[in-house]
């Protein structure tokens, strides 16, 4: 099977591959000015985590079911700025390159997480 045929979900590693490039995500978010105090006062950052991960296997092709809110609902009344939003793309993108993702498919993945600006942004 070649990349074009081979899920979004199977060329990020699977569940597991989804899992560690999730652990590093949030350990970049942890670390990154922008955002950190949205998730150093997270009420509960392994939830959070976990339904990341479901999002991430769910949204690449994978087959978890999503068990979280909708993005608008999840992040109405955050009031997250551009600046926000942009630097957790680019914390997602150092993810993947950490994790040596290719292009092809840390593309793919940015074109969706871009989708969801309107959802996201001062909602």
């Amino acid at each position: 099977m070649n990349q074009t045929q081979t899920s979004l979900y199977e060329r990020l590693g699977g569940h597991e591959g989804i899992a560690r490039i999730t652990r590093t995500l949030i350990e970049n978010h942890m670390a990154n000015p922008i955002v950190k105090t949205r998730y150093a006062n997270s009420e509960n950052l392994e939830r959070v985590e976990r339904r990341v991960v479901e999002f991430f296997c769910a949204g690449a092709g994978g087959p978890e079911t999503y068990s979280g809110e909708d993005m608008l609902t999840t992040h109405r009344g955050m009031n997250v700025s551009e600046q926000e939003f942009v630097s957790v793309i680019d914390d997602a993108m150092a993810a993947l390159d950490t994790h040596g993702i290719a292009p092809d498919a840390r593309n793919e993945v940015l074109a969706i997480l871009w989708s969801l600006k309107g959802e996201v942004i001062r909602v």
